[in-house]
């Protein structure tokens, strides 16, 4: 059987018309024939031509689907060992696996759906005059800033863990942009608890702070594109 190394396995990623090679455990499949691997890439996020073995363990299906296809050799040299983490940890990363590949995207959707549901209820408080929308926004924006913290860190942490902290521009845009994010709802939030009626009475600090809530959700926006 053939054997292969990870940078040789790296050219087999789909791309340009090359073969779609993926390794589980030491072997290589070649599921080039399959529709979830259509140009190297499965469910827009898992990637031909490297080691999956630490991405399967987190997989809703079992590895069952593999050999479906045939198997293409094996590898004859392994990754580096994962890198040190406090035992607590490593035992919830055992008892858990899908927290390796997933405390990151189980969290981002709550600062989305609040950041967007900020600007709407504001904006509707505009069209209406009902107090309590305006109110919603507030409450919004305040969830928002509570559960971003909770998604910078496990999305450094899913960075340091499954990419090795790896210079990576989307990633490095997604965390200026989340700081940015972060500072921006802060000020909205601040200014709002100090001054109550902002938007009651229309003024020049009105239209200000209207700007800072609108503009949380093209930066949301932007963020989450690049997340997928």
């Amino acid at each position: 059987m053939r054997e292969f190394d990870l940078e040789e396995i790296s050219r087999f990623n789909g791309e340009n018309g090359q073969p779609v090679y993926i390794v589980h455990q030491g072997k290589v499949y070649d599921v080039t024939r399959s529709k979830m691997w259509k140009g190297g890439i499965h469910m827009r996020r898992h990637h031909a031509g490297r080691d999956l073995t630490t991405e399967f363990q987190a997989a809703p299906h079992g590895t069952e689907v593999l050999e479906r296809y045939p198997q293409a050799g094996i590898i004859t040299t392994v990754e580096a060992p994962e890198r040190r983490m406090p035992g607590v940890l490593m035992r919830l990363l055992a008892h858990y696996p899908m927290l390796k590949r997933h405390p990151h995207p189980m969290t981002v959707h709550f600062p989305i759906v609040f950041m967007l549901a900020a600007t709407f209820f504001n904006v509707l408080f505009l069209l209406t005059g009902v107090k309590s929308l305006e109110t919603t926004g507030l409450h919004c924006m305040v969830a928002g800033l509570i559960m971003m913290p909770v998604v910078i860190v496990t999305g450094l942490f899913t960075w340091w863990y499954n990419y090795m902290a790896k210079p990576v521009k989307p990633v490095a845009i997604k965390i200026v942009l989340s700081i940015v994010l972060f500072i921006t709802c802060l000020i909205a939030v601040t200014w709002r608890l100090s001054h109550p009626e902002i938007l009651e009475v229309f003024q020049a600090p009105s239209i200000m702070y209207l700007m800072l809530v609108s503009g949380l959700s093209p930066v949301v926006m932007v963020i989450g594109w690049f997340g997928a």
